[in-house]
């Protein structure tokens, strides 16, 4: 197991992340077949493809989710090979993931649950205050209602909610490495721009953060404006592009692609 990093935090255009021949089956059936991805401080890259292709795979690999079985390659964070990291040490170090499909958590409160992960986070405890301060600031610019802290993580929640929520964490949390799984999934025009506007909001707070927004759309892309747009088909990249890239996926679909 690694430990975490104590270096200073990553400059705009150092790499963060680096994918080197990544390969991973989940439940004995390989679903990344030799994935390479680089992205660097500051940049936001999307991750583009069809039901089935890897995207969550890779989403949940980078976190540290222990169904995701690396049987060859490596994964680098901040120069460090992460790769045999678990979960908790990944998010210690600076490693974010916002699920697609977020776990309800009874009995537990936002605010309780916000104050033990930043603690965590910044390896340090934090006063009640400190965090509500805090909360209630961001929780202001997601237009969400200041009641929400005291309610259970994600219980009765809307979807819209859920991933306000998601977006809340990743805010309060400030990760070198944000990876957004399929966050836009299920929101309505108007949740979708307030949660694009919550992750720029983050972004201006620490410039210095790298995203990976794994989406099947393009429209969270045109509020993003994404650095990069890779095209991910069976478990491996077979392009890379500006945000071009993106409207053609959304004018032609994946099939100029498919072998």
């Amino acid at each position: 197991m690694g430990e975490v990093n104590d270096q200073p935090t990553s400059r705009e255009g150092d790499t963060v992340l680096e994918v080197e021949d990544l390969h991973v089956s989940v439940e004995g059936h390989e679903i990344l077949r030799g994935l390479d991805l680089s992205v660097g401080a500051g940049e936001l890259h999307a991750i583009m493809g069809p039901n089935g292709s890897g995207k969550s795979t890779l989403a949940n690999t980078l976190a540290g989710g222990p169904d995701y079985v690396v049987t060859k390659g490596r994964i680098r964070f901040e120069g460090e090979d992460v790769t045999d990291w678990p979960v908790d040490v990944r998010a210690k170090a600076g490693i974010f993931l916002a699920f697609q499909y977020p776990e309800e958590i009874p009995g537990v409160p936002v605010a309780q649950f916000l104050r033990q992960a930043v603690s965590a986070r910044k390896r340090t405890d934090l006063s009640v205050l400190e965090v509500r301060v805090a909360l209630m600031e961001w929780m202001k610019r997601l237009e969400m209602d200041p009641a929400f802290a005291q309610r259970y993580l994600n219980e009765g929640f809307s979807g819209g909610e859920k991933k306000r929520n998601e977006i809340l964490q990743m805010a309060m949390l400030e990760p070198t490495l944000a990876v957004l799984d399929e966050t836009d999934s299920g929101l309505d025009v108007d949740a979708l721009r307030v949660v694009a506007r919550g992750v720029s909001e983050v972004r201006r707070k620490r410039p210095d953060m790298a995203v990976v927004v794994v989406t099947h759309y393009r429209r969270i892309l045109e509020a993003l404006e994404p650095d990069r747009v890779h095209v991910l088909l069976e478990g491996r990249i077979v392009d890379s592009g500006g945000p071009e890239l993106a409207e053609r996926l959304d004018a032609e679909g994946y099939e100029a692609w498919r072998p």
